[in-house]
């Protein structure tokens, strides 16, 4: 007897922003594929060491303040199908390459 498709899926964390064209994307990819954490702490903990580089960019003279201190990452709960693609939790469906 063949196993159940749900256990080809896995849930994870990835890391999106709100574009203007196509609304909530993951943002975060690793060699052309989205990146999927296994706790939101760890998205958590990538979205704060980015904020880190940036405000010591800021500090060193390379970027704007305004820049520097804006959040725009934040976590969100998907899953991870078999061929690869993750899926949220609004249905919407992305990869498992970075167009």
């Amino acid at each position: 007897m063949s196993e159940p498709a749900s256990t080809n899926l896995r849930d994870g964390f990835c890391i999106y922003i709100n574009t203007f064209c196509q609304g909530p994307v993951p943002v975060v990819s690793d060699d052309n594929v989205y990146v999927v954490f296994a706790t939101g702490l760890e998205a958590q903990k990538e979205i704060v060491d980015n904020q880190m580089t940036r405000l010591q960019q800021f500090l060193d003279g390379e970027r704007e303040y305004g820049d520097a201190i804006e959040v725009e990452e934040y976590v969100v709960p998907v899953t991870v199908r078999s061929d690869g693609k993750i899926v949220d939790e609004a249905s919407n469906c992305f990869g498992p390459n970075v167009d």
